[in-house]
Order: C-alpha cells, then sequence, then structure tokens
C-alpha cells in the first residue's frame, strides 16, 4: 500500500527488548518504546500489542533466543558433563561481555520485578526461569549424577548463573565473573569424579 510506513515486526520486537532489557518493565514507558523501535505509540498497539503483551513478546523471543543457545551448550552433558556445564556458563558469559547488549539477564531482572508486574507477566517470567532449572537438571541427569545430587547442582547452577548477571549489572568484572564459574564447576568437578 502506498503512503503506509512499512517495518519489520522482528527488529522492532528486537529493540523493543533491548529497551526492556536496559530499563526493566515499570522504567520503560510507552514513549521509551516508540523511541526504540521507531514506531508511534498507535502502531506498537496495532502491530505489537499493548505493553504486557508487547513485554510478554519480548521475554519469549529473550527465553527461546538464549533457552537455545544452552540447549545446545549442554546437548554433550551425557559424555561430558563438565565440558557441558562450561559451555552454558561460557554463554552466560559471552552475553555480559557483549558490548551491544544490556548487562545483567532480561528474565533474572524481570523475576526481581514481579511486585510490580501483572500476574500474567510474573507467571512467565517465574516459567522462564524455571526453564533454566529444568534444562540443568535434565543434563546433569544426563552426565549421570544421581537424581537428588543433580536436583541440587541443578539449583545451585541456574542460581550461580542468575547471580552472574546480577552482578555483571553492578559492574563486576569479567574477571571476577569467572573466578565465580571456575569455583562452581571445580565443585560440579569433584562430584562428578566421586560419582564415577
Amino acid at each position: 500500500m502506498a503512503g503506509k510506513k512499512q517495518f519489520d515486526i522482528a527488529t522492532a520486537l528486537d529493540a523493543a527488548m533491548i529497551q526492556f532489557w536496559r530499563d526493566g518493565y515499570a522504567d520503560t514507558s510507552l514513549d521509551d518504546l516508540s523511541r526504540a523501535t521507531g514506531l508511534n505509540r498507535s502502531s506498537i498497539y496495532s502491530s505489537l500489542g499493548d505493553k504486557d503483551t508487547l513485554f510478554m513478546r519480548c521475554l519469549e523471543r529473550y527465553a527461546t533466543r538464549y533457552g537455545d543457545k544452552y540447549d545446545a551448550a549442554l546437548s554433550c552433558a551425557a559424555d561430558r558433563p563438565l565440558a557441558a556445564a562450561r559451555a552454558f556458563f561460557d554463554i552466560t558469559l559471552e552475553r555480559i561481555a557483549d558490548p551491544g547488549l544490556p548487562d545483567g539477564c532480561l528474565v533474572a531482572q524481570t523475576v526481581m520485578a514481579i511486585p510490580a508486574l501483572s500476574a500474567s507477566v510474573a507467571a512467565r517470567a517465574r516459567e522462564a526461569i524455571g526453564f533454566q532449572h529444568t534444562r540443568l537438571r535434565a543434563a546433569l541427569k544426563a552426565g549421570r549424577l544421581p537424581d537428588e545430587t543433580a536436583e541440587s547442582f541443578a539449583t545451585h547452577l541456574a542460581a550461580v548463573n542468575q547471580s552472574l548477571a546480577v552482578m555483571s549489572r553492578a559492574g563486576t568484572s569479567t574477571e571476577q565473573l569467572r573466578a565465580i564459574v571456575d569455583v562452581t564447576l571445580d565443585a560440579l568437578a569433584q562430584t562428578l569424579g566421586a560419582s564415577d
């Protein structure tokens, strides 16, 4: 149609995701989203939905993008569980080190903001953070850790992963974050060695 502005929805969603990631759900206004996406308010509503709907789409996009990377990293867990755990953390550390992305993790900061979120967004945030624990537990079980140990380590690894995101927002250096990962992987290596 002549005269109608065309835009790429994927590009607009990525821009909105970065905006939410940078400032959080509560501190992102429709004007912020308009500036980030280059769309006026009516185009945002008609093409991307209201703020809650748009945020849910962005959270889903983020969870899928990084979830797929985490799944690929953990795919070797049956044969090399320690290497899989290292590759898992490498995904997070690479994301943190990327100067084109905001610090932290969109899922982690969303979970921390649950009191200010609608019930549906809060539920989706809890679900997204739960997926990380679930994928880690499955990988550790595939790596032949007993169920209870796999459960405990999945909880620990997920907590360390989220703390890396939070600490990166506070300015913790990459070297310090890697040192935290190394301590965690040393503990996993000892447990894996004991289970052989």
